[in-house]
């Protein structure tokens, strides 16, 4: 038997019996979109979370995600799947309070003195601008902006409702029409956005939000260590959630 009839197989003998053998078959064949998902959250991430920890909590999505799957939904589950995993790592970081109060309380005031500086300066604040006009380090700014990174995805999260199965209806235009319409004058907004990033930042983003590859990929592609990937992104997304901020 090859592996989509066996996986076909498996799918039927769990949606009957729940049978542990051909959930375990389920797991094992579906495991690799766990590390997939992790190393693309690792450029919001950094090295401030252990890796063997983010594969924990995405298997729990993952199992979170055989054990509710509904094939009569018209949704694929790898679709399914990915925004169970990718929710519950996510999830798992806001329980341990990852990104705090303080921290978000000092992102907005970063991207406020980033839209001040901007202002004056008419260009783009460098980190140092940054770091004077709110009386912190450079290697504080760097920090803010990459914990920013995250609580953008997090922002995500909440937004499609991970936990909330009609978060995938919502993803048919035809049943959400003016769902559809504020996706549409957001996705908008947000092209301008990029459009006006600097050249390695939009670069970055159009790999990592289009072309969908991890932060490997990007630094191999590009020529440069991760860690600088990383810090591209985290501009990126700090000047994309200032811009965006002001255009609402």
């Amino acid at each position: 038997m090859d592996t989509g009839a066996a996986i076909a197989k498996a799918w039927q003998d769990f949606a009957k019996t729940r049978c542990i053998e051909a959930k375990d078959l389920l797991i094992t064949h579906y495991a690799p979109m766990i590390k997939y998902i992790v190393g693309r959250l690792k450029i919001h991430i950094g090295s401030h979370a252990d890796h063997e920890d983010l594969i924990s909590y995405g298997i729990f999505g993952l199992i979170d995600a055989i054990d509710k799957f509904d094939p009569d939904k018209g949704v694929k589950f790898e679709t399914y799947a990915s925004l169970r995993i990718r929710g519950a790592i996510i999830d798992s970081l806001r329980a341990m309070d990852w990104v705090p109060r303080s921290y978000r309380q000092r992102s907005k005031m970063l991207e406020t003195a980033y839209l001040e500086l901007e202002a004056d300066l008419s260009r783009d604040p460098t980190e140092d601008e940054l770091a004077e006009k709110l009386g912190i380090s450079p290697d504080d700014v760097r920090e803010l902006m990459q914990r920013s990174a995250l609580m953008s995805v997090v922002s995500l999260n909440e937004y499609l409702e991970i936990n909330n199965d009609s978060a995938l209806a919502d993803m048919n235009e035809e049943q959400n029409p003016e769902g559809a319409l504020d996706r549409k004058q957001m996705k908008e907004m947000l092209v301008d956005a990029i459009e006006n990033l600097k050249d390695n930042e939009r670069l970055v983003v159009t790999l990592y939000y289009f072309e969908e590859l991890t932060l490997k990929e990007i630094s191999k592609i590009l020529g440069v260590t991760e860690s600088r990937i990383s810090q591209i992104h985290s501009r990126a997304v700090m000047r994309l959630r200032a811009r965006l901020g002001a255009a609402k």
